[in-house]
């Protein structure tokens, strides 16, 4: 049997071959964009989390090269940046404590991804997994005003609907499921919930505004992010998500393979 460090080490070198860690695809000039415009709370890019301190470019900046593994040089503005694997993975670990501890309890968990061609198959294998532990896997059609359609409305001017996709949430519009930082599919999914009267979730799995908007909303929250996702490792500063995991969230979904044995092992 192969030992913790063997493990650790066998997946760093995986992600960072598979450019979901080291040198990843997400441009340095995109990152740096991107904490400015989640500064400016624009939407797409604050995620549904509000700023509860004095967050100013340099310290968002700062915490992003601590917990994402960002390239440190405040000079280097354009090129290729980074994420460590090693943060990757310890992130990893504390997921899979939150996990087993929710899963254990038989607690309800909801998963929601805003990565259909990227992340959705992690979530998927997740969610299976904690379903065979004894949690609870939250089903959104379950609370949809129309029990014949399955679907819960998310209001304009986003619109849509919340579906699932096997035992994952997607947000849908004009015939399909497309990749969103938004936060209203997941406002609406919790908004339909508590107008059913049913019990929120336990624990919350997602990532992009779907995680952003639970852990605001004062679930208990996981969540994977991009280098050019600062508002969850800011949500993460703040105390409104548990863990968040640093990664490429888009890469070709079979990549993550080894990630996914390495977490539910």
């Amino acid at each position: 049997m192969q030992s913790e460090s063997d493990l650790r080490t066998q997946l760093a070198v995986h992600l960072d071959a598979a450019r979901i860690t080291g040198e990843v695809g997400t441009p340095r000039e995109n990152n740096l964009s991107h904490i400015h415009r989640f500064l400016a709370q624009e939407r797409q890019f604050d995620f549904g989390v509000p700023l509860e301190r004095d967050w100013d470019y340099a310290s968002v900046f700062a915490l992003m090269v601590e917990r994402a593994g960002l390239r440190p040089e405040e000079a280097f503005v354009e090129g290729v940046d980074t994420i460590s694997a090693s943060l990757c993975i310890a992130a990893l670990d504390r997921m899979r404590m939150v996990l087993r501890e929710v899963a254990a309890a038989g607690g309800r968990i909801l998963f929601a991804s805003g990565h259909p061609a990227g992340l959705l198959p992690v979530h998927q294998a997740v969610a299976e997994w904690a379903r065979s532990e004894g949690a609870e896997v939250v089903a959104a059609e379950a609370f949809a005003a129309d029990p014949a359609t399955l679907r819960i409305p998310v209001p304009e001017p986003t619109g849509g609907d919340v579906r699932r996709l096997g035992l994952v949430h997607v947000w849908h519009q004009h015939g399909g499921v497309p990749h969103t930082h938004l936060a209203e599919p997941m406002q609406a999914l919790l908004a339909a919930l508590d107008a059913a009267g049913a019990p929120r979730p336990d624990l919350v799995v997602a990532d992009h505004g779907w995680a952003g908007a639970a852990g605001s909303a004062g679930l208990r929250t996981v969540g994977y992010a991009d280098c050019n996702d600062p508002a969850l490792f800011v949500a993460e500063a703040q105390g409104q998500l548990e863990v968040t995991v640093p990664l490429d969230d888009d890469v070709v979904p079979q990549l993550y393979q080894p990630m996914i044995d390495y977490l539910l092992r």
